[in-house]
Order: structure tokens, then sequence, then C-alpha cells
């Protein structure tokens, strides 16, 4: 939702349907603003002989440190990803603990009892708490081609810029495999070994996968699916042209059911609104729902029209992921689990 207005989006509206605000004005960014040079893999190398660290992120934007750095800051998804590389973030921000103190879904496989956690929801991150960690860098995320730092605060982002240089992964109008590869080289630059059984089978399975989508969406052309959000008052529609996972998963073949460019243009890009009496504007044979904390879970929506769809009778509603964690490990379930939805669903629509 990069073009839409803050004032006019609701919270949830900020978080659904794997659409991301641009909250307006872009992180002051930190380190040099090189966007020529070498190559992540180049840079790494270098920094390898010298003993200094250098990573070139998707702003264009180059941080230089003496050593690598120990003491990250990152988004938890970030650091979820990191976490399964074998690269240890002591610091997060972002959904990281449910309501009962549980790990949240995007934390992955991190011990969050474990965490220091500057903010857990939208809008929230203690400056105090992050000075008095004395950071390193900060690694986030980025929803838009602006470069603005997803969960950074927009009121406090230049206090924040002060204290430590940042790095930025796109999440914004590319496919999955691209952050999956910029979060491994990035993990490579940290120290991480990238060829260790743990992370290369991983690599594979992620593969597998996706030729399994692929095939079952080669077989079953008919299938449409439909990738939602729900809020109290709204159901979203997803577009699947800046969504990482859906852009992937279409190019593997994948019949989605979307809304017109036109009325996507409201939110950016991103989705379209419905009342719950107007969620039947689509028809669908499967229903991707979005598996986020902050929005409502299928086995929570007590709307008649919702229970009414076809696809929802049919029990052929599946969780997606709208902001994956960006490791192939797990990447892998949210392929496998669409592949296998399309080889068994039945025509419904």
């Amino acid at each position: 939702m990069p073009n839409a207005r803050a004032s006019h989006l609701t919270r949830r509206g900020i978080l659904a349907a794997g659409g991301a605000l641009g909250l307006g004005g872009v992180l002051a960014a930190c380190g040099d603003d090189d966007s020529s040079g070498g190559s992540a893999a180049e840079e790494t190398a270098a920094a390898g002989k010298s003993g200094s660290w250098t990573f070139k992120d998707d702003r264009g934007t180059t941080v230089k440190l003496d050593e690598a750095p120990t003491k990250i800051v990152a988004f938890v998804g970030v650091a979820a990803a990191l976490h399964d590389y074998g690269i240890e973030v002591k610091g997060v921000f972002g959904p990281t603990k449910t309501k009962d103190g549980k790990a949240d879904v995007q934390a992955g496989d991190m011990d969050v009892s474990k965490l220091t956690v500057f903010g857990n929801v939208w809008d929230q991150f203690n400056v105090e708490q992050y000075a008095a960690f004395a950071p390193q860098v900060l690694i986030t995320t980025m929803f838009d081609s602006a470069g603005t730092l997803w969960y950074v605060p927009e009121a406090s982002k230049d206090k924040i810029a002060k204290l430590a240089p940042s790095v930025g992964i796109s999440v914004y109008d590319r496919q999955i495999t691209a952050p999956l590869q910029r979060v491994w080289e990035l993990a490579e630059s940290l120290g991480a070994d990238m060829k260790a059984d743990k992370v290369t089978d991983a690599k594979k399975r992620f593969e597998t996968a996706s030729e399994r989508l692929r095939t079952a969406a080669k077989a079953h052309p008919d299938i449409k699916v439909l990738a939602g959000s729900a809020a109290q008052d709204v159901f979203y529609v997803s577009g699947t042209n800046l969504s990482v996972d859906l852009e992937y998963f279409k190019a593997l073949g994948v019949n989605f059911v979307e809304p017109s460019a036109s009325v996507l243009k409201a939110s950016g890009g991103w989705y379209e609104s419905l009342s719950w009496e107007n969620v039947d504007k689509y028809a669908a044979d499967i229903i991707m729902m979005d598996d986020r904390t902050a929005t409502i879970q299928p086995a929570d929506i007590t709307e008649a029209t919702w229970k009414k769809l076809p696809a929802v009778k049919a029990g052929q509603v599946i969780s997606r992921s709208p902001e994956p964690i960006p490791s192939y490990d797990k990447c892998v379930a949210m392929v496998e689990n669409l592949a296998k939805a399309i080889e068994t669903a039945k025509k419904v629509s």
C-alpha cells in the first residue's frame, strides 16, 4: 500500500492481505550510498580478507563495519531466517510473542524467551532500550520501492537511524526467490556455514516443492485460488503483483482469482476490501488465508456468508504466510501446502 495515506487506513488495513504501508518518507540511509560497485559475494570475500564486514543492501546502501556484527537487531522474520542458518540474533522487533507469551508464527524456531524485544506490535519501538542495547546493525525488510524500513516507526525512525546502520532486504514486487537469495548472502557474510547439510538440504527441499507445485498447477489449470485476509468488518482479497509469495506461485502456473488493476489501485496495488456481505464476489476452489496473528483466523470467522462459500464448505481453505520467513527451510511448507491443496482440490467454483 505504498501510495495510500496512513490517515485513511486502520491498523488491520496496514497488515491486510500481505499489504504493507509505506508511511511516507524514507529512513535515513546509514552507511555509504553506493549503488555501483561489486556484487555482494565479491564484497563479502573482500571483507573476509581484511577482517572487516561489508554488505550492500537492496537500497544500494553499503554498510561497513570493522568486524562482522554480533549485536544484531532485526525484524523478527529476518531474525528467524538467520537463526535457521546458525546466526543468532539477540534483539528483535515486530510480532514476536502472542498474548499468551508463546512464539508468534513469524518467530520461526527461535526461543522467544531469550530475545530482547524492542516492539511487539505495529508502531511500537523502545528507542531508549534499543540505545542501551548498543546495536551494531539493524536489519529488516522493505515493502515499497522507496526503501522504507518495515516496522521501524515513522515517528522515531530518525532517532533509530542515528544509533546503528541499517540493512534493508526488499520483499516488494519480486518473487520470494530474490529475498531468499539475499538473506542467504547476508547469512554467509555474517559467518554462517552455507555448506552445512541442514542448509543445503533445505534449499533442495524448496526446489523439489517448487517443482511439485509447478506440476500440480499444470495438471489442474482449472483450479482457482484466492488469497484472502480477515478483519472484523472487512475481507481483503489480494492481488498477486506485489507479494513475494503470490508472485512466485503465479510464476509457477497457479491460477489465481484476483481483483482488476483498477480496483487494486485504491490500495496501491495490494488488495480489494470487501464487506462480509459481498465476500462471495469472487468464485474460488481454494482460499488461502493470512496466518498472521493480527488477522482473524478461519476457525474464528462467524460470518454466515463466509460459511456458505463453496471452498469453505468443501474444506478447501489453507493458510498463507504473506510475510514468509525468508529462509529456504521455512518456505518449503508454504509451497508444499499449496501444491497438496491443488492436487487434491475438488472443482467447486
